[in-house]
């Protein structure tokens, strides 16, 4: 698919679809006219990128991070970098305090919401 339906599918512009690219978090091909071309994996890869980058996460990280979750084996895991590893710990601090902030904003609002005549969007 072209870059353009890739964007409708994902939501995310072609603009910042070129930006993940110079990025390294995601690759296309190229056909003969040079138009860029991108399968259907990569639509969950956009969409799981995207995803991470709204959540507050660095593209730096991203990219460790989806890395990481290529890695089949243990072996493979004890090549990272100090640095690489002290980045994702401090990543897992800033998620965690951002899970629990939102997890506390989720809460707020679902109470909210159940004591109003709206409550059956919350009941699901």
């Amino acid at each position: 698919m072209k870059i353009g339906e890739l964007s409708r599918r994902t939501g995310v512009s072609p603009r910042l679809l070129r930006y993940y690219e110079e990025q390294g978090l995601l690759s296309a091909r190229r056909t003969d006219n040079g138009y860029r071309s991108y399968s259907e994996a990569d639509v969950e890869r956009v969409e799981r990128v995207a995803l991470l980058v709204r959540s507050g996460m660095p593209t730096r990280l991203v990219r460790a991070v989806l890395d990481l979750e290529a890695i089949d084996s243990a072996e493979r895991a004890h090549t990272c970098s100090r640095s690489v590893a002290e980045q994702l710990a401090a990543e897992l601090v800033e998620i965690e305090s951002r899970i629990t902030c939102l997890s506390k904003s989720r809460d707020t609002i679902r109470r909210f919401l159940a004591r109003t005549e709206h409550r059956e969007l919350v009941d699901g």
